[in-house]
């Protein structure tokens, strides 16, 4: 077998892996906005809580034989958690909707036990048995949801018409998505097939000592030519004034 081949070979071998595992562990962190009970964004990433189901924001309860607006009380309550914090997510999966699963902090707190024992949401026993202890207590204790009536918020959205509206919104989103990533994925496989040669990025091609890369060079690709003239990864020139 060829050097040549043997080096496409093991990059398609690291690509398909790496394809393979969208779900490899990491850790963000910033300033995050509550979407509702149970999810959040930092930036352009958005979360859902480990192990938790919150109230959904349109959810209404009933307690004392009075409406409570019991999902507008549980975003509101994720939302004073995260207030002027940083707040920090370790990846944990990654659902269907192309959220990232994490446990996540803010000020030493993690966010999803705080909002089980306030009773604003319920314990996922399917995914992990962290937070049924600290149902458990709510439970006891009466605490928000277990001194009312209410249904769980995965019953909730199954007769919800918008919630089913949000869920094909998202799938459709998270479709779109990860058919822009195929098509990468195809591109940067073609180039790696067809010259032998493919840098994930400059930074890679001037490790390489092959920068810059002019058009018809082995290594070359649009990707790397971000003004288009034919020759990428150039040293940045700068703005001379």
């Amino acid at each position: 077998m060829s050097q040549s081949l043997a080096r496409i070979l093991s990059l398609v071998l690291a690509l398909g892996l790496s394809c393979a595992s969208p779900a490899a562990a990491q850790v963000y962190a910033g300033q995050a906005v509550a979407v509702d009970g149970d999810s959040l964004e930092i930036g352009s990433k958005r979360f859902r809580l480990f192990g938790i189901d919150a109230l959904e924001a349109r959810q209404t309860c009933t307690r004392r034989e009075q409406a409570w607006q019991c999902g507008e009380e549980a975003a509101a309550t994720l939302r004073g958690l995260i207030r002027d914090e940083s707040v920090s997510c370790d990846q944990k999966d990654i659902d269907r909707y192309g959220r990232i699963v994490a446990v996540c902090t803010a000020n030493r707190r993690d966010l999803a036990q705080v909002m089980v024992s306030m009773g604003l949401a319920v314990a996922l026993r399917e995914f992990t048995t962290d937070y049924v202890e600290w149902e458990e207590l709510a439970r006891q204790r009466g605490l928000g949801i277990w001194a009312a009536e209410f249904q769980r918020p995965s019953e909730f959205r199954a007769g919800d018409e918008e919630s089913a509206r949000e869920e094909r919104a998202m799938l459709a989103e998270q479709q779109r998505r990860q058919s822009v990533r195929n098509a990468q994925e195809l591109s940067r496989r073609a180039a790696a097939s067809t010259s032998g040669v493919y840098y994930r990025n400059c930074a890679a091609a001037r490790a390489a000592g092959a920068a810059p890369l002019y058009r018809g060079q082995p290594g070359y690709r649009s990707g790397l030519d971000a003004d288009g003239d034919g020759i990428a990864c150039e040293p940045y020139r700068g703005n001379r004034g």
